[in-house]
């Protein structure tokens, strides 16, 4: 019996990649469905950590130049992430809403550069059960000099400018680079708190109540002014509709072959997320 289950195992895991391919291949060979009428909302994905913004601007870009779409539905299930790109995701939002009305809806995680993200669309909308904020800037780096004695590894490096190693695992930082780093750390959140009170209209000298990294439940989240709204996807859908005074929602549908692949890759996603923000309550 086990060897028989062995063989299957070994058979599969033989022949995997060839049936993947053969599946793909049916996904993209299979007939698209031409709807009675042209899709005129669309949902944008903002998932896992934030690292790069390229595909999801190509996204927002494309929605803004398609006259057909009247609004977009922007989902955020995201810790955060690197401050360029998620600034560059804000900024586009923030475009497009000129034109066509934007919702961010909090599907799960609206932390920090995801936040950022999101700020300037039209309103925000959170799941009961999301959380919000984190509002902050972290720059770390391990020390790892006792161990590279321990093991007799001895670093030589040749560099020009007192601060060009700040930041370095080799050694403990100087009283002077832990100065720069953390003025650069202050700039960049001076840079997020003011972002999100002009955005969010809130008052810059409260910032202590809504920034300062504090992590909010939705309900808290809606107190303290950085959602609009509390409640579940159909009704950010449903708003998002009315702000975009459509005669009839027709959402904008992936191809088939995409949504295969977003499926295939989500669990991979969740699983990166939970190692960059591993907080999370458990019903």
């Amino acid at each position: 019996m086990f060897n028989t289950i062995g063989k299957i195992i070994q058979w599969i895991g033989s022949h995997f990649m060839g049936m993947l391919f053969l599946l793909i291949v049916v996904i993209v060979l299979m007939p698209k469905e031409s709807p009675t009428n042209p899709a005129n909302l669309q949902e944008i994905k903002l998932t896992g950590p934030i690292m790069d913004s390229d595909a999801i601007i190509k996204e927002i870009e494309e929605a803004h130049k398609d006259k057909k779409i009247k609004g977009i539905l922007l989902s955020v299930n995201s810790p955060g992430g690197a401050v360029p790109p998620s600034i560059e995701i804000s900024y586009a939002i923030k475009a497009l809403k000129k034109d066509k009305p934007v919702i961010a809806y909090a599907a799960g995680i609206m932390a920090s550069g995801s936040y950022y993200a999101s700020i300037y669309a039209n309103e925000i909308i959170a799941n009961p059960g999301a959380i919000i904020g984190s509002i902050g800037v972290i720059l770390e780096s391990a020390n790892i000099k006792e161990l590279m004695d321990k093991i007799g590894i001895k670093p030589q490096v040749v560099l020009q400018g007192t601060y060009k190693q700040a930041g370095t695992p080799l050694r403990k930082w100087t009283p002077e680079e832990r100065a720069e780093l953390e003025q650069l750390t202050k700039d960049t959140y001076t840079l997020f708190v003011k972002d999100v009170a002009t955005a969010r209209g809130l008052d810059i000298n409260n910032s202590k109540a809504y920034a300062d990294a504090h992590i909010f439940s939705a309900q808290r989240a809606k107190m303290v002014g950085l959602v609009d709204t509390v409640g579940i996807k159909s009704k950010a859908k449903e708003r998002l509709e009315k702000l975009a005074k459509v005669d009839k929602a027709t959402w904008k549908e992936k191809d088939k072959f995409q949504s295969f692949m977003d499926k295939l890759s989500n669990e991979a996603i969740l699983q990166i997320q939970s190692y960059f923000y591993g907080l999370k309550a458990i019903l």
